[in-house]
């Protein structure tokens, strides 16, 4: 059974993922440096001002290192670890622009990021704000009402696909994350627009900014166009599901097995319609009262 997957994506005479060309790894994961330097050639009036939770290190993986150790940025970092903390505060050693501080920010209660950043000479309309916490990344910025930060860089859940709104619940023990979707209807009610996604990165710019990119069509069909994480599933009329696209669990590096994930087992699937044996239907019929 030969399947094949395409997407249709809308293009223009600039190309609606143009931004992507740029993609460029210093410090970053997936190209996120290059990107946010062509970005920020473009906006006016930056404030040379940044933030980024969890922050590990500072430096590992980081979409803020490259601005606060090489572009002359200011910055608050926030880690939770303590381990995590102690190398973060070690990277910046000296670096009196940077402010380490070591709290878990949560989406409710005295450490919303609010809170924590009026403690700080953040400036109001800082540059950019990086969000990547494994799970209520969405609940987090949805808590963020005074501070509005020009660019906001923030981790999705690219395995479900653009149709689907999923939120995991506002839990702090459950790492599950959201969709894309959801992220973009949370933007657009913060006024914010969807400007490029890289791997598990969604970037959403200030609405006042948006034209400056020249960007006609930012759907998430348009911006979020690579299906290379998504699992497909579907039916077949005699009972076979098929599983399709990724097939392996990506934080947990096991392969999905197609056949250990069937409802029916092989033996008695079949269209009902169909001339099956009288051995298949009663086999077929005792296993549907029971699974029932």
């Amino acid at each position: 059974m030969k399947i094949e997957i395409k997407t249709t994506v809308r293009r223009n005479s600039k190309t609606d993922n143009w931004l992507l060309k740029y993609r460029k790894n210093i410090f970053s994961q997936y190209g996120e440096d290059g990107v946010i330097e062509k970005i920020f050639s473009i906006l006016p009036n930056l404030s040379k001002w940044c933030v980024e939770f969890g922050a590990w290190d500072g430096k590992h993986l980081s979409n803020t290192f490259l601005l606060l150790s090489q572009r002359g940025y200011s910055g608050v970092l926030i880690e939770a670890d303590q381990d995590k903390f102690r190398a973060l505060c070690q990277t910046y050693s000296g670096n009196k622009r940077v402010a380490c501080i070591n709290k878990m920010v949560t989406f409710d209660g005295q450490n919303i990021l609010d809170n924590i950043l009026s403690q700080t000479s953040l400036p109001k309309n800082f540059d950019l704000l990086s969000i990547d916490i494994d799970g209520n990344d969405f609940h987090v910025w949805k808590s963020v009402e005074y501070f509005k930060p020009k660019l906001v860089i923030i981790e999705f859940n690219n395995t479900i696909p653009n149709s689907i709104e999923f939120v995991q619940n506002a839990d702090y023990s459950v790492n599950q994350g959201c969709s894309l979707l959801a992220l973009d209807r949370l933007a657009k009610q913060k006024g914010y627009e969807l400007l490029v996604v890289t791997d598990f990165n969604a970037f959403f710019i200030d609405a006042e900014y948006f034209p400056l990119f020249q960007i006609t069509d930012n759907s998430l069909e348009t911006v979020n166009c690579d299906q290379k994480h998504i699992t497909h599933v579907f039916q077949l009329f005699d009972g076979t599901i098929v599983w399709e696209g990724n097939l392996n669990l990506l934080w947990h590096d096991i392969n999905i097995k197609p056949e250990k994930m069937q409802v029916l087992p092989k033996y008695i699937r079949y269209f009902p319609d169909s001339k099956a044996s009288w051995l298949r239907q009663i086999l077929f019929y005792f296993y549907k009262k029971f699974y029932r």
